[in-house]
């Protein structure tokens, strides 16, 4: 039997300093997202951040929170219950940090009798802090624990032509009865060395913005800030968007390392100072609002933006559990389980 195992990145179990800390520990011990070696990440993470973090970070995920638990928990719920209405094939969630484990989604396909699962990381584009640490993880423990399933990957989503259409869509109709001056593509940000660790050509990436254009060039297929320029760049053309009235940025940077440029709320107190009053911003890395979209972009951005003359700023939402994107991925996962057989990608 065939089986699918949504996996979005996760949550702290409540809004509260222990459990942040404990979340944050987790996910920033991770060597996938931050990229030092062991001994020098510890005494980053576990010397520094985990003694200054949890309490701020709590603070952030209180104002988000909502009654049902984690913003992110509960829209990933909805959009599973929603793929399992509209596919025969078990459906499963899981997260890559928190207490909703991988195991336990492997486990849950597994016990229903599922011997192949495809897994699908809750991320257009590819990212070695995403995509690639789920991989990793799904791959450890299958040969730990579940030696008898066969485990099919899902590439990148961010050029379907369906998520593109549904991407579109939902800012369009946000947008539809407004006046805007400029559409922000804000895209959460990694170090710049991540983009060359993830180059499989060893060295073709410049990082001068050239190559991600550059059609043809086999390490797009693992580049992320590739992928989310031509998102911006496929969702700008459906919607016909002149050029000047959108941009690409990123957000969300941890410590003082280069990371992708241009940064989000620099690029927001910029264009507010220079006379932008209307602008809408949409997070095509997420496809469910989180703390990122809900407090750093819709609390934080809009009081940057306000603070430096802008007067109207429109959080687009992310897609959510939306019933087209719903179907796009209810596509991904048909497509594989109509195939005659599963196979290890």
């Amino acid at each position: 039997m065939k089986g699918i195992l949504l996996v979005n990145l996760g949550s702290p179990d409540s809004p509260t300093p222990k459990d942040v800390k404990t979340y944050l520990g987790e996910f920033l011990m991770d060597e996938r997202v931050i990229d030092l070696p062991v001994l020098a990440r510890t005494l980053l993470v576990k010397g520094i951040i985990l003694n200054t973090r949890p309490k701020a970070s709590a603070k952030a995920y209180q104002k988000i929170w909502w009654e049902e638990g984690s913003p992110l928990i509960v829209l990933s719920e909805r959009l599973q219950s929603k793929i399992q209405k509209r596919t025969n094939n078990p459906v499963a969630l899981a997260m890559r940090y928190g207490s909703m484990t991988i195991k336990k989604g492997l486990q849950e396909l597994v016990d229903k009798g599922c011997t192949h699962i495809k897994t699908i990381p809750l991320y257009p584009q590819f990212a070695m802090a995403t995509t690639e640490t789920i991989d990793v993880k799904v791959d450890e423990l299958v040969t730990e624990y579940f030696p008898e399933v066969t485990i099919t990957r899902t590439p990148a989503f961010y050029h379907r032509e369906d998520y593109i259409n549904v991407l579109s869509k939902s800012i369009s109709e946000t947008l539809e009865d407004l006046d805007y001056e400029h559409i922000l593509f804000s895209y959460h940000g990694v170090p710049e060395r991540h983009i060359r660790k993830s180059d499989i050509t060893n060295g073709n990436c410049k990082m001068n913005g050239k190559c991600c254009f550059k059609k043809g060039s086999e390490q797009h297929e693992f580049c992320y800030r590739h992928q989310c320029e031509i998102t911006t760049v496929n969702v700008a053309k459906k919607l016909g968007l002149k050029n000047g009235t959108y941009s690409t940025t990123f957000q969300s940077r941890l410590g003082f390392d280069p990371w992708l440029k241009p940064y989000t709320d620099r690029t927001i107190e910029r264009m507010g100072k220079n006379g932008t009053k209307k602008m809408a911003i949409v997070t095509p890395a997420f496809v469910s609002d989180c703390l990122e979209t809900l407090e750093e972009i819709a609390m934080e951005g809009e009081e940057i933006f306000h603070e430096v003359g802008g007067k109207e700023f429109t959080v687009i939402p992310c897609l959510n559990d939306r019933d087209d994107f719903v179907q796009v991925l209810v596509n991904i996962a048909n497509e594989w389980a109509e195939t005659p057989e599963a196979t290890t990608v």
